[in-house]
Formats: structure tokens, sequence, C-alpha cells
């Protein structure tokens, strides 16, 4: 059974929770997904120490164990993950962006498959945690890649590679509802967080039993672009909808939700086109001229905007 896990590489419940599965049940197939649980991490490194020192930093880890202090409850982490093993010393050292070692995670993926890409997401995690390594610096990246057996992962970041789909990968889990580092996903159902072995067999056993139907790849796109918009991230929708607007430029569903899309980012010109064009072949949508009244008012054109919404008010009350 294959198991996707959705985490940060500089999450420790990331590195204990992989290797909670690994006791829960050696034999699943890990994936790895990107989840970004700092997404201000700076271009540059920082030291660790130093950010741990502004206060606002603590008032934040406190929400994460309200019994306890900050430097307990890192204590208390790293005490878990030295217990998990194999480790001689635990402790990150800077405070280092994600992001090229997400890349780095998902090339690995499309050139060799899920083990080459666990061998690199272990040897990112043992990097950052064991060996205190900046996992921004591209030497450090290079090395992982090479140990892990990838040696072209090095000169695959240099050239852009793996920049677009982790981007979407960011975008999907947050689409489908992922909140935490780790959650595991397997047959269509999730489990947040590094879990006891014993909780994740029975997560893994409930999965087993499910057989969940297959969606065309198109339809899980629209959806998941939906719930970007109802999450309110009108952009997000528009990159997932991107593919379906080239290939099924047609389809009014698409383009009834890239309209809603650019009206919500505020795109007022490009909402206006397309939903005068969704309307010129059929007129009698009442949502469609509601929300194209609302987006002429936005450009100040209240005269037609006003014609707009009263043919809205009449065809569907309700709308009103």
């Amino acid at each position: 059974m294959r198991v996707e896990i959705w985490a940060d590489v500089v999450c420790p419940w990331a590195y204990i929770g992989r290797r909670r599965l690994a006791r829960a049940d050696p034999g699943v197939e890990v994936v790895w997904r990107p989840y970004r649980i700092d997404p201000s991490a700076p271009a540059v490194a920082e030291p660790l120490a130093e950010v741990l020192r502004d206060p606002r930093l603590d008032e934040a880890l406190r929400a994460c164990a309200p019994h306890l202090t900050p430097v307990q409850n890192r204590d208390r982490v790293a005490g878990i993950a030295r217990a998990e093993g194999p480790a001689d010393r635990w402790g990150a050292a800077w405070r280092a962006s994600s992001h090229d070692a997400h890349r780095l995670i998902a090339l690995a993926e499309e050139e060799g498959g899920p083990a080459l890409q666990d061998a690199v997401a272990e040897g990112v995690m043992r990097a950052h945690f064991v060996e205190a390594q900046d996992i921004s610096d591209a030497r450090v990246l290079e090395e992982v890649a090479v140990v892990a057996g990838f040696a072209r992962g090095a000169a695959l970041l240099v050239a852009g590679g793996g920049e677009e789909r982790v981007r979407e990968l960011l975008l999907t889990g947050r689409a489908d509802g992922v909140r935490t580092s780790p959650t595991l996903v397997a047959r269509g159902t999730a489990l947040a967080g590094a879990h006891e072995p014993g909780v994740i067999a029975d997560f893994l056993a409930e999965a087993s039993r499910r057989r969940p139907g297959e969606l065309p790849e198109e339809v899980l796109r629209l959806r998941r672009a939906e719930s970007l918009l109802g999450r309110s991230d009108p952009l997000g929708a528009l990159a997932l909808l991107r593919p379906l607007m080239e290939e099924h430029a047609r389809d009014r569903n698409v383009r009834f939700l890239a309209a809603r899309a650019y009206y919500r980012s505020a795109q007022l010109n490009r909402a206006r086109r397309t939903l005068e064009a969704l309307l010129g072949e059929s007129a009698d949508d009442a949502y469609a001229h509601l929300l194209l009244g609302r987006t002429l008012q936005r450009m100040g054109r209240h005269g037609e905007a006003g014609r707009h919404l009263r043919l809205s008010a009449v065809m569907d009350p309700a709308l009103v």
C-alpha cells in the first residue's frame, strides 16, 4: 500500500513520524509530499540560536505545548527523536528555507521513484537535525543527493527543476485540507500527526479496507481549484486551473470558475471578458449576470452593472 507523507523536512515530527510509520508497517511504499511550516524562512539561513532568542518566537511556540516552556518542549521533542534513532546527537542549528530541499525530494521521485525519494528525504532530515547543516545550501543538498544515489540532483536543481511541481503540490495539499506536518494519507483517508506505531498501524489497517473510487485527474483538479477559492486563495485556484484552461478552453465549468477567481483576485477586466463570453453563449445564467454585475460595479460602470443585477434578481430571486 502506498502512503503519502505530507511534511516539512525542517519539522522534527516528520523525522519522528517516518520512523514510527516504519515500525508500524515496514512494507508500505512511502511517497513524500511538501508542506511548509515556516514559509517565511529567509533565503539565507539564520543561526537558530539567535532566532530562538526572539521573544515573539517563544510566544508562538507556547501554542504548540501550552503546559511547557519552549525550552522544555524542545527538550521533549529532542528526547523523542533520539529515542526513535539512530542518531548520536540531535538538534537543528539553522533556520533554513526548505523549498529547495522539497524540490530535490520531488525530483528524486521523478528520477528514481519512491525508494530514491525516501532516501533523499532521509538524507535531508539527517543533514538538518543530526548533522546540524544548512539544508538551504546548494552544496549540502548536492552531498545529500550523491550519498542517496541521485548524482544528477544538484544539476537539476541548478536548472530550476522541481519548482513548478513543488508549488503545485503545496497548492494540492492546501486544497485537500493538509494542515499538519506530518500528515499521512492512504487510500483517501488521512492521519494528522506523528502518532505512536500502534495508532498508525490501526490507521493503515482501516485504510487497507477502503476502496475509494478513482476520479479523472481533470475532475480532481477542478475540485481542488474550487476548494482553494473557498479558502480565499484565488491565485492558487488559478494556478491549478491553468492546465485545464489550456486543454479544455471551451469547458463552461472551467471558465466560470476562472471568472470567479479573477473576480476574487481583482483581475476585473479578465473577469468581465470571461463572463461576457459565457453570457454570449447562454444568456439565461442568473449567477453569471450577478457576478458580471458585481464586477462592473467594482469597475465603476454602475449603469451597465445595474442591468445585469436586475436580470439576475428576476431570473433567480434567491440570489438577491
